[in-house]
């Protein structure tokens, strides 16, 4: 879409504790804005979810690159251009080199993953496929992760998949200078 089907709220009309609030969410997230000006169109869900959506985001126990990965390879599953583009600049900051970011696009399969990260990827194609995970791909998690840590990496893939199809489905366009899929 090249137009949002839902404006973004304008920051400088919204009530003051609005205003505030959407500061401190793009300031975490190095300056994604539409995702939240959007989104605050229903002021009361933006504060419920940004609690849930930054502990995921910057607070969880799984490294930031393999987060990256998994958040990368969801966006690309459900074609969320918005997420992507975002996601390539925070993955970026966190390690992932931009051959291992169009990797990504190939999917798990691809010969250069090491098997951990192939594991991860393979995770999130099961999960946006099949929305569940099959007994080899649990099992090889298992191994890697406690509870703890299970729990977490099936919550963010999941939370992506929502936070992609609202991406999609309200038309939230990119920032300036954030670049979209690339071609491959």
């Amino acid at each position: 879409m090249t137009e949002p089907r839902l404006a973004p709220i304008d920051p400088s009309t919204a009530p003051d504790d609005l205003t505030v609030f959407l500061t401190h969410a793009a300031a975490g997230t190095g300056g994604a804005i539409n995702i939240f000006t959007t989104m605050a169109n229903n002021p009361g869900l933006l504060r419920r979810y940004l609690p849930f959506g930054g502990k995921l985001l910057m607070g969880g126990g799984i490294d930031a690159r393999s987060r990256e990965l998994m958040i990368l390879r969801t966006a690309w599953n459900c074609r969320s251009d918005y997420e992507w583009g975002q996601h390539v600049r925070i993955g970026r900051d966190v390690g992932l080199t931009d051959d291992e970011t169009l990797r990504v696009t190939a999917g798990p399969s691809h010969v250069e993953w090491s098997p951990a990260d192939a594991l991860l990827l393979t995770a999130c194609d099961e999960l946006c496929e099949t929305h569940t995970l099959s007994e080899a791909t649990w099992a090889g998690l298992a191994k890697r992760y406690d509870a703890k840590h299970l729990v977490e990496l099936t919550l963010l893939i999941g939370h992506y998949v929502m936070v992609a199809g609202m991406l999609n489905a309200l038309g939230v366009q990119r920032e300036p200078g954030v670049d979209g899929f690339p071609s491959v």
